[in-house]
C-alpha cells in the first residue's frame, strides 16, 4: 500500500515532485510508525464493518483501529468480538492481500489478544496487530506477553500500539517515574512498537475537562504539559525515540463558535477555492488544521481520527513540501561530519547543519512515505485532490 494510492498516476504526477513509496506489514517499525498517518477508529460492532474497511481503503485510509474498548459498551463486547471475527473472515476470503489498510484491534484485556488470534485463524493474516489501552509499566507486560504468545499462535509478527492515557501518567506526583518506567518497558519491545498513542480524552476526563472546537489540545495547559513530557521521554532524536501520534479531534459537525476561523483566506482565494475553505470551517476542520500544525511543532506525527472527513486533512498536511525537502537534502548533503550554516535554497532562512540534522533525517523519512510536493503545490491542492467530504 501507499499514501495517495487512490489517485491515478496522472493525478499523482501533477502533485508530487517525489511520489510516496510503498510499505506494508513487513516494513520496519520505524517506517510504519511514520506511515500511519490518519488512523481511523471504528467500533467493532458495526454491522457493515467489512464494507466500511473496503470503502475507507478505496478513499486512501492506510491505517484503521477496530475498537472493542471505549467506543462500545461493556454489554456489547461479546457481540463485538463475534462481529469482528465474522467480518474479518469475510474480508480474508474476498479481498486480495495488500489492498486493505493496516488493521489493528483495540482490546480491553490481555486475554482478548490470544483469544481473538485463535478465533480469527487464517484471517489473522489481515491484522497488523493490537492497540493496548491504559498502558503503563504495571499493565503493559501482560499485554505484551499476550502479544508474544499470539505471534506463536499465528506464526507471524504482530505489532503493538500502546495508548498512554492513565492518570498515573498525568498526575504531577507520579508522572516522571511512571513515564520513565513505561519507557523501559517500551524499549524492551521496541521492535514490535511502531508508535505510541496519547489518550487526551482520558486525560481531560480525569479533571472533568473538554476542549471546544475553537481550541486545540495545546490550549488545555494540563494536557499540553503531559504531551510535552511524553515527547521529552519518548520522542528523542538520539536513536531511542518512537513515533508519538497526535490526539483525537472530536468534532465533525458544525458547532456554535465564539472565535474567528483559524484558516487564512489567501491560500484558497487566489485559486478560487473559497468554497473549500468554507466547508472546512463549517465542519470545524480549521481547528483540526491548526492542531495538526501544533502536533508537528511539538514532535507528534499522525493522528487518531474518529471521522472519515478528518483523514484527508491529516494526509494533506503530512506531505513534505518542496521547500522542506530542499532544506533537508541540503543539510544532509554536507555529510555526517558537516557543519556550519547554509542559506536555504528558497533564500528565506538559515539551515544550521548540526542542530537541524535530526530534523532533516525525520523529514526525509516522512518524504519517503508521504511523498514530496511539486514546487508551488500545497495542502490546498492535496485536499482538493482527495475530494474533502461535505456530508
Amino acid at each position: 500500500m501507499r499514501h495517495y494510492g487512490q489517485l491515478t498516476s496522472a493525478e499523482r504526477g501533477a502533485l508530487f515532485h517525489r511520489e510516496p513509496a510503498e510499505f506494508g506489514l513487513d516494513s520496519d517499525v520505524r517506517t510504519l510508525g511514520t506511515a500511519l498517518g490518519a488512523t481511523l477508529y471504528s467500533p467493532a460492532t458495526r454491522t457493515r464493518l467489512a464494507s466500511d474497511i473496503r470503502k475507507q481503503a478505496a478513499a486512501g485510509v492506510v491505517s484503521m483501529v477496530l475498537c472493542l474498548e471505549d467506543s462500545i459498551s461493556d454489554a456489547d463486547v461479546p457481540g463485538g468480538e463475534d462481529n469482528l471475527v465474522r467480518q474479518l473472515g469475510e474480508l480474508h476470503r474476498d479481498v486480495p492481500a495488500g489492498t486493505l489498510p493496516l488493521l489493528f484491534v483495540r482490546v480491553r484485556t490481555p486475554e482478548q489478544i490470544t483469544d481473538l488470534t485463535t478465533r480469527l485463524g487464517p484471517a489473522t493474516a489481515l491484522l497488523a496487530g493490537y492497540v493496548l489501552p491504559k498502558f503503563t509499566a504495571g499493565s503493559g507486560p501482560a499485554f505484551l506477553e499476550a502479544l508474544t504468545a499470539a505471534e506463536v499462535l499465528c506464526g507471524r509478527r504482530l505489532l503493538a500500539m500502546p495508548v498512554l492515557e492513565s492518570p498515573v501518567l498525568l498526575h504531577l506526583e507520579t508522572r516522571a517515574q511512571a513515564l520513565a518506567d513505561t519507557a523501559r518497558l517500551v524499549e524492551k519491545y521496541r521492535d514490535r512498537i511502531p508508535a505510541l498513542r496519547i489518550g487526551v480524552t482520558d486525560f481531560c476526563a480525569a479533571y472533568g475537562l473538554r476542549r471546544t472546537p475553537d481550541m486545540t489540545a495545546y490550549d488545555v495547559k494540563l494536557v499540553a504539559s503531559v504531551i510535552a513530557d511524553v515527547v521529552n521521554v519518548f520522542g528523542r532524536a538520539d536513536g531511542t525515540g518512537v513515533t508519538v501520534t497526535g490526539p483525537v479531534w472530536e468534532y465533525f459537525r458544525p458547532q456554535e463558535r465564539i472565535f474567528k476561523p483559524q484558516l487564512r483566506t489567501s491560500p484558497f482565494s487566489y485559486r478560487g477555492m473559497e468554497r473549500l475553505r468554507h466547508q472546512l470551517i463549517q465542519r470545524d476542520l480549521d481547528g483540526l488544521v491548526q492542531e495538526i500544525a501544533l502536533d508537528r511543532a511539538n514532535g507528534l506525527l499522525g493522528k487518531t481520527c474518529i471521522h472519515p472527513s478528518h483523514t484527508p486533512v491529516v494526509h494533506a498536511l503530512s506531505v513534505v513540501s518542496h521547500e522542506e525537502y530542499s532544506d533537508a537534502r541540503d543539510i544532509l548533503g554536507t555529510g555526517p561530519d558537516g557543519g556550519g550554516v547554509l542559506r536555504s535554497a528558497y533564500t528565506n532562512k538559515m539551515n544550521e547543519v548540526k542542530p537541524h540534522r535530526a530534523w532533516a533525517q525525520r523529514t526525509l523519512l516522512r518524504a519517503e512515505v508521504f511523498g514530496v510536493a511539486r514546487e508551488g503545490v500545497d495542502f490546498v491542492d492535496f485536499l482538493t485532490a482527495q475530494s474533502v467530504r461535505t456530508a
